[in-house]
């Protein structure tokens, strides 16, 4: 049964949602670059002594785990807005079925379905 016009502009709206609030996040301690959902990761310099520098590699550490996190997300979402307008959305990648809309609603960025994941 294919996705219904209201079920996938609700899909739509919650990715949007979710893609402004991931950006948001990023924004306070990364910049984006020039490649669509990729971001840098700022250093932020503290001070010049040991501690200090012990400090600003920590945090940036802590910061560049967190953007890698953040842009697999915000990745997945922009493949899923990318197939909502290629009318692909809602397809398992590895078997094709398509996904119960229980886990599109829990995470419409989902790409297989419960039974591939």
């Amino acid at each position: 049964m294919a996705i219904n016009k209201k079920d996938l502009e609700k899909f739509k709206k919650n990715l949007l949602n979710e893609k402004i609030r991931i950006e948001k996040e990023l924004g306070f301690f990364a910049k984006p670059t020039e490649k669509r959902g990729e971001f840098e990761t700022q250093f932020d310099n503290i001070g010049s002594d040991t501690e200090d520098n012990a400090s600003e590699v920590e945090e940036y550490a802590d910061n560049l785990a967190l953007e890698n996190s953040l842009e697999k997300q915000l990745g997945e979402i922009n493949e899923a807005m990318d197939e909502i307008e290629e009318e692909t959305y809602g397809k398992c990648k590895k078997c094709g079925q398509e996904i119960d809309r229980d886990r599109l609603n829990v995470y419409p960025a989902a790409r297989n379905c419960v039974k591939c994941e």
